[in-house]
């Protein structure tokens, strides 16, 4: 007999599901985090971030309001106010993180879970419970290389709690959490360089997103070095400086990095039952989020398979359809829908342009246009809106947006996507003017 029919280690989105929907079909559960509840979207990711998002859009709303007619001036940005503010709202969110468990029947316990054996997990209080099943569900954790100087870097999720902003930071890294934090910091006031090794930043983003979001970045100030790594940080006085391949760049209040997240794997004695890992640490699993020991699954980023957290919720979903429903279910990892909080913000699905062209010859649809409240505010930044459609059937493989709201757009564009509405069906389809939507339909 097992104290539980399922433990969950790890209180992040994809095991909070998980835990959550199998207590209430019956199942005895217990759930152990070690950290706050709600995991790294709640606490440290996609939450604060986008209010860290919507509080740097706030200047340009004044900035542009002036255009349009309004007095704006003795407008000024309190961090401490907002980051009060910022607290409160992902405390609430814990709460009732906790509060849904706690509703449920889950059985919480606020520390560090291990693995003893297939079917044992032992708390940091030296306490051990057993589980027909186990599911891993503790995420990622930021990646910061090893060279010298890197203990005066400050890490994405260090960003949250600083007791003041920086009036300069240097920021490496060249993927998405970089660049949104680079266009935040940068609308919050900061001066901000951004360092990032590769050709051109957000790697794997269809290529005229990356060029458009560049000149966007750079437009707005940030200067961002392309073919740039960074050798080592000093720590000279009141400041940073930080050198490059080619010798000292510059000085800085604040380095940052942004150089990926890696599996949460480390010390949770998994390779010891049997557990295979991937190169970079992941929990290796099929189709149905099973482990190579049969009692061990796993969800969410600690897979490395598609790290979104509603990807998170729906892998969590399906493990409880498939092992306390006796409803077999897959979780669909294709076509997922997904925006980058830049500043422009970015939303896309589907495939890339490059991506279309290794397996077929598709038709190519871009339209660049200044919005109607840029042309009164004189803001100069253009949107871009794509299609990538399969030229032998017309089907649309995938849809492309940079602009204000892309994120509120390609939800509904990944709709017609997952349908697999053709060029066509977007042609037939009526303009809703004047909207920078319509040209999705009059491209």
């Amino acid at each position: 007999m097992f104290d539980f029919d399922l433990f969950v280690i790890g209180g992040g989105s994809g095991g909070v599901r998980a835990a959550r929907m199998a207590s209430e079909s019956g199942a005895r559960v217990g759930l152990a985090e070690q950290s706050r509840m709600g995991g790294t979207c709640v606490i440290r990711g996609c939450v604060p971030k986008k209010l860290m998002v919507n509080a740097a859009d706030f200047g340009d709303a004044f900035e542009d309001s002036v255009g349009f007619g309004w007095s704006a001036n003795g407008i000024n940005f309190d961090w401490k106010t907002f980051r009060q503010a910022k607290d409160r709202e992902i405390l609430r969110l814990e709460k009732l993180y906790r509060a849904n468990l706690e509703k449920a029947g889950v059985c919480l316990f606020d520390q560090r879970a291990e693995m003893a054996d297939s079917h044992t997990v032992r708390l940091a209080d030296g306490q051990s419970h057993s589980a027909k099943y186990i599911l891993i569900a503790t995420g990622g954790a930021p990646f910061l290389p090893d060279i010298e100087g890197i203990e005066y870097a400050v890490c994405s999720d260090d960003i949250f709690l600083l007791d003041t902003l920086p009036k300069n930071v240097a920021i490496v890294g060249g993927g998405y959490i970089a660049c949104e934090f680079a266009t935040i910091l940068n609308g919050l006031g900061s001066e901000v360089t951004q360092f990032y090794r590769g050709e051109m930043i957000l790697r794997g983003f269809d290529n005229d997103i990356q060029t458009h979001v560049c000149a966007g970045m750079r437009n707005r100030g940030i200067n961002i070095r392309l073919q740039c790594d960074v050798a080592k940080i000093e720590k000279k006085e009141s400041a940073l400086m930080v050198t490059d391949k080619s010798g000292p760049v510059g000085h800085y209040d604040m380095v940052l990095y942004a150089t990926g997240r890696r599996p949460r794997t480390a010390g949770l004695g998994l390779e010891a039952v049997g557990v295979a890992l991937g190169k970079q640490g992941e929990i290796l699993v099929d189709d149905f989020s099973q482990s190579s020991v049969p009692s061990i699954f796993a969800v969410g980023d600690v897979t490395d398979r598609v790290n979104l957290t509603p990807m998170a919720i729906r892998e969590g979903a399906a493990f409880v359809q498939t092992i306390f429903a006796a409803n077999p279910i897959k979780a669909d990892h294709n076509n997922v829908a997904t925006a980058v909080f830049t500043r422009p913000e970015v939303g896309t699905v589907g495939l890339t342009q490059s991506e279309a062209e290794q397996v077929g010859q598709p038709k190519i649809h871009v339209t660049r246009f200044r919005p109607l409240s840029g042309a009164i505010a004189g803001r100069d930044e253009n949107v871009l809106m794509k299609i990538v459609e399969d030229g032998d059937n017309g089907r649309v493989l995938g849809v492309h947006i940079v602009s204000p709201h892309a994120a509120e757009l390609i939800q509904l564009a990944g709709i017609a996507i997952k349908m697999k509405a053709t060029k066509e069906d977007f042609d037939h389809t009526v303009a809703v003017h004047p909207t920078l939507a319509e040209e999705l339909v009059t491209l």
